[in-house]
């Protein structure tokens, strides 16, 4: 462990949040770019109304990483929604007891994905887990809980509304055999798979460059998402990335995730003209044009976004729940 590590300066892993030093060392652009494309969020408001077009709203709670955790004070809601890593041992009888827990809760409909901790999901890390939980493998019973794995379903709700939503617990290679439904960066599976009418994404890996600590998600994930543009992306995985974020698939954003793809390490870089300045630039550009267009013509309430929501409930990397209103509400 390095010295300026030790004195909690700069972050031990990447798995970890980036301290200020981390961003002024690594890129002073990066760093001050995604606090300002945070800021032209915020002034954008919603990325949609709620219920927009429809005579009722479905308010959709979202859980992730809970990690063997029973979540106290769920919210009630019309879709509940988990993104993965419901265990750390990842055996049948610790998925269970978690799905016991989901399916004891009053929401109409449930979802499910697994994530690279539930390996008896994946045949592959079922069979390097330890003697004692293999031996201990079985069936589980989902008791109603949707478990989707590269698959979908059309939800219906009150007022005769549907969702489709897609659900997947593929994740970039993150550790040992029995982590579960791993791929290669570079060999991703995510080109065409997402059907194109999905209306809630459920993954358990983040996008890249989307509350994934700048970088840990997937870039191939974060292509797909282009593609079908769906209104609600839930994910987890990366713990410290919890929170969310609209997206308006628009200039400004593939303006910062350009910028953001730019990787070098060191400031010296930063003080030199090139394409990175002029992505910063376009992110500036078409930002405050996007606020301009919004608050000065149209007014209030008309922006056609969506939303991208890290739902993980455990604070970092500490296994312990956040201490405040752990699960993620939605409405749509």
């Amino acid at each position: 462990m390095g010295l300026l590590v030790w004195l909690r300066l700069r972050r031990p892993n990447t798995w970890e949040r980036p301290t200020l030093l981390d961003g002024l060392l690594d890129s002073p652009l990066h760093w001050l770019v995604a606090r300002l494309y945070a800021v032209l969020l915020l002034l954008r408001g919603r990325p949609f109304r709620p219920g927009h077009g429809h005579s009722s709203t479905i308010k959709v709670v979202c859980l992730s990483d809970t990690h063997g955790h029973v979540v106290p004070d769920v919210p009630d809601g019309d879709l509940l929604v988990h993104c993965g890593d419901l265990t750390d041992a990842g055996s049948a009888a610790a998925i269970q007891a978690q799905l016991d827990w989901l399916a004891a809760l009053p929401h109409r409909h449930k979802v499910v994905v697994a994530g690279n901790h539930d390996s008896w999901f994946d045949p592959d890390a079922r069979r390097a887990l330890a003697d004692a939980a293999r031996k201990a493998d079985g069936e589980v019973d989902f008791k109603g809980v949707v478990y989707l794995e590269n698959s979908s379903v059309t939800l219906e709700f009150k007022g005769g509304r549907k969702l489709n939503v897609y659900g997947s617990p593929a994740v970039p290679t993150c550790g040992g055999s029995t982590n579960a439904f791993q791929y290669e960066r570079h060999l991703h599976p995510w080109h065409g798979r997402i059907p194109p009418e999905t209306d809630v994404l459920v993954t358990h890996t983040p996008p890249r460059y989307h509350l994934d600590l700048a970088g840990v998600g997937c870039a191939g994930l974060l292509d797909e998402v282009w593609r079908v543009k769906p209104k609600l992306h839930v994910f987890g995985h990366v713990h410290w990335g919890r929170g969310r974020q609209a997206v308006y698939f628009d200039e400004c954003q593939r303006a910062y995730e350009t910028l953001m793809a730019r990787q070098w390490k060191g400031p010296l870089r930063d003080l030199l003209p090139g394409p990175a300045w002029a992505d910063a630039f376009s992110v500036l550009w078409y930002g405050v044009n996007s606020v301009l267009f919004k608050w000065l013509m149209l007014g209030p309430g008309t922006n056609n976004g969506g939303l991208m929501v890290n739902a993980a409930v455990v604070r970092g990397n500490t296994r312990k729940l956040v201490r405040r209103s752990p699960a993620a509400v939605v409405e749509l």
